[in-house]
């Protein structure tokens, strides 16, 4: 056996052992969640519930205060979404169109920032947010989500506006457009597949956030899915455990489902730069 085919048979090998070691709890979530009461009382060990049922979802879903606790993630992930993709556009196009001393140092530091831990900055952000009595309201939320979402939709911008021929561009500058109405009426809808992707994995990224809006949103009508369902394990017991389970489930199943739906349009545009190059 040749040293290459070795190498394949050990990267598949380490890829299914890693796929099972996340897919293992995800499923053991799944199957507290078709519980009922006593199995989780009596803390059955089988994998498969003897009684599967559907009623914990029914539960949680029928509680007005969890659909809240839903629009609230939704409401504060979209919001927050598109500002940082409105904020990364112009960043995105400057880096991509305008050749400028330390443009690469810019899209380094972009990334360096993005690896910065939002547990760095929340001090100074809670006595910024509070000075300018922006605590508990949902712009401050949103305009965090925003700052820490652009860096990664500028470098997914730049890929798109990379992509797309110059020459279009110029000839749109000979007829008598300017630069504006360049961007707005040739560059911005070409790239919508970059611009869509950017938004969704922004999306996806603020939809899982916990810190921001828990030290930011103190009023339980404020959270999104994320913070009530930490406050709400806190108090959990053997008797809620299927609840909490069912809850956690539905909390990830937005962001599974774009995935699932849209994953070919976001790899196409992740990948449009360097199938150009």
């Amino acid at each position: 056996m040749s040293a290459a085919r070795t190498g394949d048979i050990l990267t598949y090998v380490a890829l299914v052992a890693l796929g099972v070691f996340f897919a293992v709890p995800f499923a053991w979530l799944i199957s507290l969640a078709l519980r009922t009461p006593a199995e989780v009382y009596l803390g059955a060990a089988r994998f498969i519930p003897s009684e599967p049922t559907l009623g914990n979802f029914a539960t949680i879903l029928s509680d007005p205060a969890f659909l809240i606790y839903l629009w609230n993630g939704l409401k504060l992930s979209a919001l927050g979404g598109g500002l940082a993709v409105a904020l990364a556009i112009p960043a995105a196009y400057a880096c991509s169109r305008i050749d400028f001393r330390g443009r690469g140092a810019v899209m380094v530091s972009l990334l360096a920032v993005q690896m910065i831990s939002p547990l760095v900055i929340l001090v100074p952000l809670y006595r910024w947010m509070n000075a300018l009595d922006l605590l508990n309201r949902d712009i401050s939320v949103i305009t965090i989500y925003g700052a820490l979402g652009m860096p990664l939709a500028v470098w997914l911008l730049k890929v798109a506006f990379d992509a797309i021929p110059r020459e279009i561009e110029e000839a749109a500058e000979i007829d008598g457009a300017s630069r504006l109405d360049i961007l707005t009426r040739i560059t911005l809808p070409l790239a919508r597949p970059g611009i869509a992707s950017a938004f969704i994995l922004a999306m996806v990224m603020n939809w899982s956030q916990f810190l921001i809006p828990f030290v930011l949103l103190e009023r339980d009508a404020d959270w999104p899915i994320s913070v009530a369902i930490f406050n709400f394990a806190g108090s959990v017991s053997a008797s809620t455990t299927q609840l909490l389970a069912a809850a956690c489930l539905v909390a990830v199943l937005p962001a599974v489902t774009i995935f699932v739906l849209l994953q070919r349009m976001i790899v196409s545009a992740l990948i449009a730069g360097a199938v150009k190059g």
